[in-house]
C-alpha cells in the first residue's frame, strides 16, 4: 500500500472497535474520474446503481445526515432486507458513512466509511479515482472473526469491482461522445 493511502486510511478511516468485531480497509482503484465515481457513491438513495445485491432502495426523509433508507437485498445472500442510516456526507472531501441499524442479517453494529480520492499521471494530469473503504462490524454468531471480516470484504470487492466496471463504463461513453465530430446537417 503505498504512503498516501496508508496517510487517507490513518485521517478518514478510524473505527472504534471492541474484543468481539472485526474491521478491514479494502483499496480500489478506478479508471475514471473522482467526479463521476463520485456521482454514483454519493447517491445514499440509489445503491443499486453500482451495488449488484441491492434490488431496491426507499429513503425516507430525503437524502441528509440522519436520513435512513429500506434496501433490499436479492436473492442468494443470507440476508433480504436492511435498514441503513446516513453518518457522514462530504461532497468537497468525498467521503460517505453508514451505519446498518435493522434488517434480516447478520452484519449487527456494521458501519462503514467511503473515501474517494483524485489520482494523477506521473506526468501530473488528473488521472483516476484511488477508492477506500472500512467497516467494523460484529462477529457473526457461530462464525469467528476473521470469517465474518473475510464474508463482508468479499461483499465489499464485489461492491467496489462493479463501481469501477460502471465508472469506467460511463467514462469511456462521456470521452467518446466528447470526441464525436459534430455533423453539419
Amino acid at each position: 500500500m503505498s504512503a498516501e493511502s496508508e496517510e487517507f486510511i490513518r485521517r478518514h478511516h478510524k473505527h472504534q472497535t471492541n474484543d468481539e468485531q472485526c474491521t478491514s480497509t479494502l483499496v480500489k482503484h478506478i479508471k475514471a474520474p473522482v467526479h463521476l465515481v463520485w456521482s454514483l457513491v454519493r447517491r445514499f438513495d440509489q445503491p443499486q446503481g453500482y451495488k449488484p445485491f441491492i434490488s431496491r432502495c426507499v429513503v425516507h426523509g430525503g437524502v441528509k445526515i440522519g436520513s435512513l433508507r429500506e434496501v433490499n437485498v436479492k436473492s442468494g445472500l443470507p440476508a433480504t432486507t436492511s435498514t441503513e442510516r446516513l453518518e457522514l456526507l462530504d461532497d468537497k472531501e468525498h467521503i460517505l458513512g453508514i451505519k446498518i441499524i435493522g434488517g434480516d442479517h447478520r452484519l449487527k453494529n456494521y458501519s462503514s466509511i467511503i473515501t474517494l480520492h483524485s489520482e494523477t499521471t506521473e506526468d501530473g494530469r488528473a488521472g483516476g479515482t484511488l477508492v477506500i473503504e472500512s467497516f467494523v462490524v460484529d462477529a457473526a454468531e457461530g462464525n469467528t472473526k476473521d470469517e465474518t471480516c473475510y464474508f463482508v470484504e468479499a461483499l465489499i470487492n464485489c461492491n467496489l469491482n462493479s463501481l469501477a466496471e460502471v465508472s469506467e463504463r460511463l467514462a469511456l461513453q462521456k470521452q467518446t461522445s466528447d470526441n464525436t465530430p459534430m455533423l453539419d446537417g
